[in-house]
């Protein structure tokens, strides 16, 4: 076998092992791109609980009279 022929299946080898890596990578992002979309409804709707809950507390606030010893 010729010295270019061996170095042209050297590259096709590295080129194989390249586009493995790349899949393997594409498939992280895919996942990680996925759970920050979860991440980011959880966050909104822990956003919307907080704010309903601040805004129950503020309508309480001024619906109860006030304490006796005023």
């Amino acid at each position: 076998m010729s010295e270019t022929q061996s170095l042209i299946i050297e590259l096709q080898t590295k080129l194989s092992f390249q586009d493995e890596l790349l899949e393997e990578l594409n498939q992280v992002v895919t996942s990680q791109q996925q759970q920050i979309m979860r991440l980011e409804t959880a966050f909104d709707a822990l956003k919307l609980q907080v704010k309903t809950l601040q805004t129950d507390n503020n309508q309480t606030d001024t619906t109860e009279p006030p304490p006796p010893h005023y």
